[in-house]
């Protein structure tokens, strides 16, 4: 996938100016939001829940050597073949001589973000497999030649007249307004591709180290489809979605579902564990799991190793007034929102990503909403420092925040330029926010907005209304 993180700027600019894309956002992540709110407030267990699998995930991160190798003796026992990558390139030739092996030519795939890490379908399609996405998001997404915008809803940028007119061109479809009409139109054509696929590929939310499984969160039956139809099946995870116990999936099924999009539980909760046996009445021939490191072994033994706690739930996004204003293409890679701003820099190198730290107000809503207590605004001020040591500021940049930094340990320095500040910001103000500042400080004003400066500063209000009082303390 085509990496562009460090243009988020001139994408955030193009985003604003979208009105299609306005509209989407603004429908699909409020209503996100307001379902968790409603799911969170009506299950009284919610926090202590999310301290219970912080410390799973920490005991995970702490022992993910040991869990994963009881996961791949636990998988192998069970008829799986385990592949482990230690990066994209790797994972890429991976599948594709799983592909050529085992004599696959049409592949369904059901909706994947580590896949999105390593461009499987065009290793996949070089390899002569045709790829057909069968999540409803992924299959809109597929055949608009995009890449997912959001973590739960790949589509979420897209509106129904878009996807009207997306199946008319390449499906042959009428023109319709009716959602169950157009999710009709999507399984007529999506079915055949099941009965006539030899591969089924699949993501994982989590990975049962005590009993070799797969598990799979998702609200459309194509997953569970794609692992059960075709004679081989093919699961794409990174090493981090591993868990202990299977005793243990029960925190994150009420966790999950609540945090991405306000259900219970979701439609389908799927466990994935081995080929079929004698008897079965259903399930693969030939099952591979793809294990993913890219990157992941090197975050684990730094100070952001948190970071892998991250069950994909997109409460971050969902929650966020960044993401909610420019939706996901606009952060150049596969995560966006406040995860991505973070994950992205850390899996493919900070100076390949440096913009995306500073696409965040700091509001820390992201932290209040993640089920394992990630401390993503603690992450992003310390890749922003982490920028600057590595020398990705540039000098305007550097010197307007000691700037800043100095005025705001100096009480009257303060007061004084916040009375210079309300004269001059007459001179720069377009709309409630502040503009094309000169040079120190265009650096700033060319990616964000800063707040207009009242005429007058809220101590002055606050000294001029006691003092009409008669207040004297």
């Amino acid at each position: 996938m085509e990496l562009t993180a460090n243009a988020f700027g001139r994408s955030a600019r193009k985003a604003l100016l979208d009105k299609g894309l306005q509209e989407a956002l603004g429908r699909t992540t409020g209503r996100f939001l307001a379902h968790r709110d409603a799911a969170v407030a009506a299950f009284p267990e919610f926090e202590a829940t999310r301290e219970r699998a912080s410390r799973i995930k920490r005991d995970v991160l702490d022992h993910l050597d040991t869990y994963l190798a009881r996961f791949i003796e636990e998988a192998e026992k069970r008829g799986a073949i385990v592949h482990v990558a230690r990066d994209a390139a790797q994972a890429r030739e991976i599948a594709a001589r799983i592909a050529r092996d085992e004599g696959v030519t049409l592949a369904v795939k059901s909706k994947s973000m580590a896949s999105e890490e390593i461009s499987f379908n065009e290793a996949l399609q070089g390899a002569g497999v045709t790829v057909v996405e069968s999540d409803l998001g992924e299959f809109i997404i597929q055949l608009a030649g995009e890449a997912p915008s959001h973590i739960i809803a790949p589509a979420v940028h897209k509106t129904r007249e878009q996807i009207s007119r997306l199946f008319e061109r390449h499906l042959g479809e009428p023109r319709t307004d009716s959602i169950p009409e157009l999710v009709g139109m999507a399984r007529r054509h999506l079915r055949a591709k099941f009965l006539s696929a030899g591969m089924g590929v699949s993501g994982g939310n989590f990975l049962v180290a005590d009993t070799g499984s797969i598990v799979l969160v998702t609200n459309e039956g194509n997953g569970r489809m794609g692992t059960v139809l075709p004679r081989v099946h093919l699961a794409v995870v990174g090493i981090e979605k591993v868990i202990p116990r299977m005793a243990d999936l029960p925190t994150f099924l009420r966790l999950l579902p609540r945090s991405a999009s306000g259900q219970v539980i979701s439609s389908y909760v799927s466990i994935v564990t081995g080929t079929r046996r004698a008897g079965d009445p259903e399930g693969p021939e030939r099952m591979h799991i793809l294990l993913l490191d890219c990157g992941r072994s090197a975050i684990l033994e730094g100070k952001y190793r948190e970071i892998l706690k991250c069950v994909r739930c997109a409460a971050c996004l969902n929650v966020c007034p960044v993401y909610q204003s420019v939706g996901g293409h606009a952060y150049g890679w596969v995560y966006s929102g406040p995860i991505g701003a973070v994950l992205t820099p850390l899996l493919v190198g900070l100076p390949e990503a440096a913009a995306l730290p500073d696409a965040s107000t700091l509001c820390g809503a992201c932290a209040d909403v993640c089920p394992v207590k990630i401390p993503l605004p603690d992450f992003l001020l310390e890749l922003r420092s982490d920028a600057r040591e590595q020398g990705l500021k540039t000098p305007g940049e550097i010197a307007a925040m000691k700037g800043y930094a100095a005025v705001m340990k100096r009480a009257g320095l303060l007061e004084a330029t916040e009375r210079i500040a309300g004269v001059l910001g007459q001179f720069f103000t377009k709309g409630k926010g502040i503009g094309g500042l000169p040079y120190p400080f265009s650096g700033w004003t060319e990616r964000r907005d800063f707040p207009a400066p009242a005429a007058q500063p809220f101590r002055k209000q606050w000294k001029t209304r006691r003092g009409a009082r008669g207040e004297t303390r």
